[in-house]
């Protein structure tokens, strides 16, 4: 039989288990990276670890949320982050040169190798042929101390491409498609490869807002295999021989397939709140429109934003409507200004943004209240842009632009028609991306030798192995409580993302205000939620911050996978209920594990009683491997690497 792309990266990176769906598999790291919000705590894990120097090939530290610098809480964090990435030998990329997935893609992204991010949106080098996936920061910082990454064994499928894209559709509206047919939980436990006859009428960066986006269906993470639109992207950036070609064997076997007619697509758009909520453009035609955004890690690169300079180019933007570019990296920035467009857009009544994930993630470009607001971004999470009763739209470049020429929502066809000089400005790379590295610091160039601490880092929090699970319902939620509901990404918060002590205090506050002192004042407890808890960002602070106001167990419907990960990572028991079982236990309510939950989790119990005020019991599942198990019992990763690290150093006195 013979190997899908995926298969053979992992087959060529495997140093434990074996190829099996469901199975556990442990594979090696060739390159890390990590942002802002997330870096801080991984390298005060890495240093809590005693590790001396980072041992992948390849290990990046980005800055590129919270790179207003707001406050001080700020600048020292990413003064911290560059003496880390000093101290331990990481490439560092200064505040302002660029969201992590874009200066990644454009320096180190490499067909065929391994890349582990804590950033949720890592998957996007999957359009170059790299196997990128998404996870915690203490799964980052283990795998950066050289050993192991350990996953569930996903299924593959396959996403056949046939025909090529029709005028004003584009590789946005790929993926939309493939929301409104999967949702956001159709992708959980899976790999996306594309492949197909479709493939080849798509370039590299376009094939990366699909690899990118594929996060929003709950992906382990997407691929596409290599060919000449890979080299010749490559080419581009100057890196033509790190070219690989990785394509499926004939005889490779999927465990499902999905086909998409590329001829048939037509500009699609996801309506407020969730970004499977994708219909035609033309159904929302005529909405009045306040803010347009080009950007994000998504749809920020050069060749994302050309599109909107030649749409614009003799034109303004609506006097109803605020248009602004947020570009993925400095690099977009500078190659859009030596070409002129920069000065274009400005003319036409464009704002540009430094290069940030700022406005998707809620800082900065705060939508009005009552307003619509269309962005090229990746999530449209209700309150996310930074005011809770958002209305976000996402859609592609082209479909925001005209949006922004009109002042409402419009199908591009149709304001071409209109106009009739307004033609599909098509999809065009720059002959070589040609731009400055002086924001890029490589680690022999480093200025600190030693770690810098500001006042507002604190300490790494431990749990010291789990305990009985007894207590109180602290909150019932009901399905898809994403990681921003746990722990806002707002400005006002993420500063405190290395102070848990202070970070925690806002804890599911966008559910419930009063959550995180009844908690805390709380003897333990339990949260209660439907499907899909924990979707969207890897952040670990939404495992950690919980675990950190004594929260023992969740019980949930289902989890998605990067929150489930860090819940065993942070010694939280991740307990899956049914429906009934759900709508039979309310908040308030006492529950209590019958069972030694230590001595079950250890022994490979599967299924936990689950007794309600005393009275009714419920069945709870625990579906974890030896390892996860391990892990939990011991209090959380962190807790356990030390333990290992202890063990094997008396192990080698012994001898």
């Amino acid at each position: 039989m013979g190997l899908t792309v995926t298969e053979k990266i992992l087959d060529d990176h495997l140093v434990e288990g074996d190829l099996v769906t469901g199975e556990e598999i442990g594979i090696e790291i060739d390159q890390v990276l990590t942002q802002d919000t997330t870096g801080t705590m991984v390298w005060l894990q890495f240093e809590a670890m005693d590790l001396d120097e980072v041992q992948t090939e390849i290990a990046a530290q980005y800055c590129d949320h919270q790179t207003y610098q707001f406050d001080f809480k700020n600048t020292d964090d990413h003064r911290f982050l560059r003496s880390a990435a000093g101290t331990y030998g990481a490439h560092f990329s200064r505040p302002g040169n660029g969201i992590c997935h874009n200066v990644h893609r454009e320096n180190f992204a490499t067909p065929g190798k391994t890349l582990l991010g804590s950033d949720s949106h890592t998957p996007t080098p999957g359009g170059l042929g790299q196997l990128a996936i998404g996870a915690g920061g203490i799964d980052v910082t283990v795998a950066m101390g050289g050993a192991p990454y350990y996953i569930e064994m996903p299924e593959i499928v396959n996403v056949r491409l046939e025909g090529e894209l029709p005028e004003w559709a584009t590789a946005k509206d790929v993926i939309l498609e493939m929301l409104r047919r999967l949702t956001v939980k159709g992708g959980v436990g899976k790999i996306l490869e594309y492949t197909g006859p479709g493939v080849e009428n798509l370039t590299a960066p376009e094939r990366m807002t699909i690899t990118n986006m594929g996060t929003e269906l709950g992906a382990t993470t997407s691929i596409f295999p290599t060919d000449e639109q890979t080299r010749d992207y490559l080419a581009r950036v100057g890196r033509e021989d790190e070219y690989v070609e990785i394509q499926p064997d004939d005889d490779a076997e999927y465990d499902d397939e999905i086909v998409v007619d590329l001829d048939d697509l037509e500009p699609l758009i996801a309506t407020p709140s969730m970004p499977d909520n994708v219909v035609p453009v033309g159904e929302v035609a005529g909405t009045d429109v306040d803010q347009v955004i080009i950007g994000s890690c998504t749809n920020g690169a050069y060749e994302d934003v050309l599109p909107a300079a030649k749409m614009l180019e003799g034109r303004t933007v609506d006097k109803r409507t605020e248009m602004i570019v947020a570009p993925g990296s400095k690099q977009a920035s500078e190659i859009l200004a030596r070409e002129g467009w920069v000065a274009e857009m400005m003319a036409a009544g464009v704002n540009f943004s430094e290069a940030t994930c700022g406005a998707c993630i809620g800082i900065g470009h705060v939508p009005a209240s009552d307003s619509v607001s269309l962005r090229t971004f990746n999530r449209n999470f209700e309150g996310r842009s930074g005011i809770e009763d958002d209305n976000v739209y996402l859609c592609s470049p082209e479909v925001a632009t005209a949006a922004a020429i009109a002042g409402e929502i419009v199908d591009p066809r149709d304001l071409a028609d209109e106009l009739g000089d307004l033609d599909d400005p098509g999809f065009e790379l720059p002959d070589e991306y040609d731009a400055s590295k002086a924001d890029l610091i490589e680690p022999d160039e480093a200025v600190d030798d030693e770690l810098i601490k500001g006042p507002n880092i604190g300490e790494v929090p431990l749990r010291e192995g789990i305990d009985d699970v007894a207590g109180e319902v602290l909150l019932k939620m009901g399905d898809n409580i994403t990681t921003d509901h746990i722990i806002p990404a707002t400005q006002d918060i993420l500063m405190y993302r290395s102070n848990i002590d202070r970070l925690s205090e806002f804890t599911l506050s966008r559910v419930d205000e009063t959550f995180a002192e009844r908690a805390a004042e709380a003897d333990g407890g339990v949260l209660l939620a439907g499907e899909n808890y924990g979707q969207g960002s890897s952040r670990e602070h939404a495992a950690m911050c919980p675990m950190y106001l004594g929260v023992e167990a969740v019980l949930a419907q289902s989890f998605a996978r990067i929150h489930r990960a860090n819940l065993f990572n942070f010694g939280i028991v991740p307990l899956v209920i049914d429906e009934e079982t759900y709508d039979s236990i309310e908040q308030g309510d006492d529950v209590e594990i019958e069972e030694d939950v230590h001595e079950g989790v250890a022994s490979g119990r599967e299924t936990f009683t689950v007794r309600v005020n005393g009275e009714e019991t419920f069945d709870a599942t625990l579906s974890a491997s030896t390892r996860e198990r391990d892990i939990l019992a011991a209090g959380g990763k962190l807790s356990w690497t030390k333990e290992q690290a202890a063990s094997g150093s008396q192990a080698a006195a012994d001898d």
